[in-house]
């Protein structure tokens, strides 16, 4: 298993540990916190891991996710759109209620349940 850690250099004060890790081919898994805290760092790291996959279609598990905010929910739509614009599908599984709650409130929940 492959991973790459959010929460170095360049984040807020008080970022909390974020890392994507690889759990098999085509899938991914996210752990810990994503907020304002990391998202700069999350993003790239979770573009790494996405760019890193050789397979077509990816699932990310997002069941690891401890917290989340809006700016973490901006992150997974912007990989989502970047996906899409390559033409890989991306799909999110067992997304935590709160981030759900957020999705709902932003207007964007069904996407991000469907994926791209």
């Amino acid at each position: 298993m492959s991973g790459t850690a959010a929460g170095g250099a360049g984040d807020a004060p008080g970022a909390s540990a974020f890392e994507v890790v690889t759990s098999g081919p085509g899938r991914l898994a996210m752990r810990g916190a994503l907020t304002f805290a990391n998202a700069r760092r999350a993003r790239n790291d979770g573009l790494q891991a996405l760019h890193g996959s050789s397979a077509r279609d990816l699932e990310i598990d997002c069941a690891g996710i401890t917290q989340s905010d809006s700016a973490g929910l901006a992150v997974m739509l912007d990989w989502m759109a970047i996906m899409k614009r390559e033409g890989r599908p991306l799909r999110f599984a067992n997304l935590p209620r709160s981030l759900l709650a957020v999705a709902s409130i932003s207007g964007v929940a069904e996407m991000l349940q469907k994926g791209v």
